[in-house]
């Protein structure tokens, strides 16, 4: 169990494209894409205050608030801290900004716009090479002591940069981009961190980019994944999600479909433990070696 203890369900639903930047889906459209989640034990919900150009947590909470869920039913995790050049802000440059005042008013604003009174899990989006471990620290700790956040967590940052926040507080979870075909966090020790220090381990973009491109690689991928899915009665995106979550650090894919059946599937991929053997097979054909 990751050690912050809160039940988030092990496949989260990534709400980045269900607003203006993928989807727009409509408040009603929303609310039935939340309630089916719910419906297929998917109960975590992952945003960030910039999807959307800063519209879709707004978005989300209107139509959270038309369910008839209670707030407890559900888990909701949120980033902050990349200022991106929008028409709604009047930043001269993209950049971080994790400001003690800025993360308080971030966290707050995130409140505001999923109309709920916590955040189950707030990341710093990505790290800045100007962050200063002490002002981090003393937002992370006043928000947590008021009760608008439950635990804390990082997203897309290396060992070295969670030790340094560490020397003032401690984070709770690291978000990453981890799938087959984009496996670094495997080899370059982000995993192997999570796990010596019992964090919630998430994965963006889980399925990497095997359905986005075609090339030799792919194609290798293809051919081995084929007679698994017949072996495992499973469909591909299944088989890439069951070889993530095979991870000794127990992998928390945030899955970016809208589709319901998709969500669904992504479930049920929770259910196949690969063979040894069928894990390393993968990997073989994703680098087109076998390991040493």
């Amino acid at each position: 169990m990751n050690k912050n203890k809160i039940a988030f369900s092990k496949i989260i639903a990534g709400a980045m494209t269900w607003g203006t930047w993928g989807k727009n889906f409509s408040s009603s459209e929303m609310k039935g894409l939340i309630e089916n989640c719910l419906n297929f034990g998917i109960t975590s919900f992952d945003h960030a205050d910039i999807y959307g150009g800063y519209s879709t947590e707004a978005a989300f909470g209107n139509a959270l608030v038309s369910t008839s869920l209670k707030r407890d039913s559900i888990q909701l995790i949120t980033k902050c801290g990349i200022q991106m050049m929008d028409e709604v802000r009047t930043n001269r440059v993209k950049h971080y900004n994790y400001s003690e005042a800025y993360i308080i008013w971030s966290a707050e604003q995130s409140l505001k716009k999923l109309k709920t009174d916590y955040i189950d899990m707030f990341l710093l989006h990505r790290p800045s090479p100007l962050m200063q471990p002490e002002e981090v620290a003393s937002a992370i700790t006043k928000l947590l002591k008021q009760g608008k956040i439950r635990s804390f967590g990082v997203s897309n940052f290396m060992p070295s940069q969670i030790a340094l926040l560490e020397t003032e507080i401690k984070v709770d979870g690291n978000q990453l981009e981890y799938s087959l075909t984009s496996n670094e966090a495997m080899i370059n020790g982000v995993l192997d961190e999570g796990l010596t220090n019992n964090r919630m381990m998430m994965a963006w973009s889980p399925l990497g980019y095997y359905f986005r491109k075609s090339s030799e690689q792919t194609s290798r991928i293809s051919k081995i994944l084929k007679p698994l899915c017949e072996k495992y009665n499973a469909t591909e995106d299944q088989i890439l999600l069951a070889w993530i979550m095979k991870h000794p650090s127990k992998i928390y894919p945030v899955v970016g479909t809208s589709s319901d059946k998709r969500l669904k599937a992504s479930i049920e991929a929770t259910k196949i433990n690969l063979q040894l053997e069928d894990w390393f097979l993968l990997l073989q054909a994703n680098n087109g070696h076998e390991v040493a």
